[in-house]
């Protein structure tokens, strides 16, 4: 295996997991500035205000695209395995 090999397999992970966590991040992170801008609004400074939105949002995300993140999961691991069957005879 060469070097470019790795890396373009590194790349490829590097990749198929900023897909997967942008979805929660992006919605995370609006919630919380949602949040913070009501809490600077009203003083209310509870921290379960933040928690339990964010918790809502994540778990609604995960249940909507839970089934698109397996197939990119499934699809990068038959392309590992397809690698690794490539290169069962070269050891």
């Amino acid at each position: 295996m060469t070097q470019d090999q790795v890396l373009t397999i590194m790349k490829e992970a590097l990749l198929v997991a900023l897909k997967l966590s942008l979805p929660l991040l992006i919605a995370s992170m609006i919630i919380g500035l949602i949040i913070a801008i009501f809490q600077a609004a009203t003083q209310i400074h509870e921290q379960t205000l933040t928690f339990v939105p964010k918790v809502i949002v994540i778990g609604l995300i995960l249940l909507f695209l839970g089934s698109w993140m397996t197939s990119v999961l499934i699809d990068f691991m038959s392309y590992l395995f397809d690698i690794m069957k490539n290169f069962e005879g070269v050891l």
